[in-house]
């Protein structure tokens, strides 16, 4: 999976980016990128304005959430406000020049640290109960064909135990979530003081599903997860397991409507007096809507992580 996605010839490394293959909320509607752009000043507001407020755009994709966060921004948070784009693709031409590209999140910043549908792309390994009811790791080869090897011991067993615990039926599948838990803690150790924030669809312990999650995307279509460097290969998250003392897990409908997003109609009345203002609202009332609905986007998981300050949500 790592070198499916991250190789040379990995997925993620692909000159037509993301975009190219699926639709995220940052392609959905700008108003995705308003909303976090809003959430970035209610961090600022906690910190008292320092003269100095970063946004961490992580799996910064092509950079459309960092361009359109910093074009969001108030002027004089704008002028404080440090936009750096982590992906480990090369920078896009034509991108604003203010914004910095990195293939790492940056230590010691306060402020914003935001992945969006990040996590989904961080490698796991996938294991599987084998006919003699054993939790064994799950092989695959370059063709997608898969195999069983050993049994999951150690830490990984440790944490199917605790988070995704298999009854002892052939064929029951767990995406090991151990890396995702690792990687959202190094990433939220990067901010001094501040927000993190973890966007994805995701699951809890109550709701796994049991067969796993693991599949492919390529060209806007779902395909086997063929680690060929040809597709996306994700998996939805664990959100629950990431999150540590003191996290809040929320729905994106729920924190988008916090954040001023909502899907309802313009009033009628505007479409007479201000036909042009009627449909670029009603535009927008529908971005809304795809954002927030149910069995959709609105369905995604928020792992809001605050650092030495309240919940910007008030959640």
């Amino acid at each position: 999976m790592e070198a499916a996605l991250y190789g040379p010839r990995g997925f993620y490394r692909r000159p037509e980016g993301p975009a190219g293959h699926f639709r995220t909320s940052v392609h959905a509607s700008p108003l995705f990128a308003d909303a976090v752009a809003r959430l970035l000043c209610r961090v600022d507001e906690a910190l008292d304005h320092p003269d100095e407020i970063a946004f961490v755009d992580l799996g910064a994709g092509r950079g459309e959430l960092t361009a359109g966060v910093l074009a969001a921004l108030p002027v004089n948070v704008a002028a404080r406000a440090r936009a750096c784009a982590v992906e480990r693709a090369g920078r896009p031409e034509g991108l604003d020049p203010r914004v910095e590209w990195l293939d790492r999140a940056p230590a010691g910043v306060t402020g914003l640290l935001f992945a969006n549908e990040w996590l989904d792309n961080v490698p796991l390994d996938v294991a599987e109960v084998a006919p003699d009811g054993v939790v064994r790791h799950v092989l695959v080869g370059d063709d997608g064909t898969e195999s069983l090897g050993a049994p999951v011991a150690g830490r990984d067993a440790e944490w199917l135990a605790r988070w995704w615990p298999l009854a002892p039926e052939p064929g029951l599948r767990a995406e090991i979530g151990r890396s995702r838990d690792e990687a959202w803690e190094g990433a939220a150790a990067t901010l001094t003081r501040g927000l993190a924030v973890a966007v994805d669809y995701a699951h809890d312990r109550a709701g796994r599903p049991p067969f796993g999650t693991l599949t492919g995307f390529r060209a806007g279509r779902e395909t086997a997860p063929v680690p060929d460097g040809t597709c996306d290969i994700t998996a939805h998250v664990a959100l629950d397991a990431c999150a540590p003392p003191g996290a809040t897990l929320l729905t994106q409908r729920a924190a988008l409507r916090a954040l001023g997003v909502s899907g309802g109609r313009p009033p009628l009345s505007l479409a007479s007096g201000d036909p042009a203002a009627y449909v670029q609202a009603l535009t927008r009332a529908g971005e809304a809507a795809e954002l927030t609905a149910a069995g959709g986007l609105g369905d995604f998981g928020w792992l809001l992580q605050p650092k030495g300050i309240p919940d910007p949500l008030g959640t």
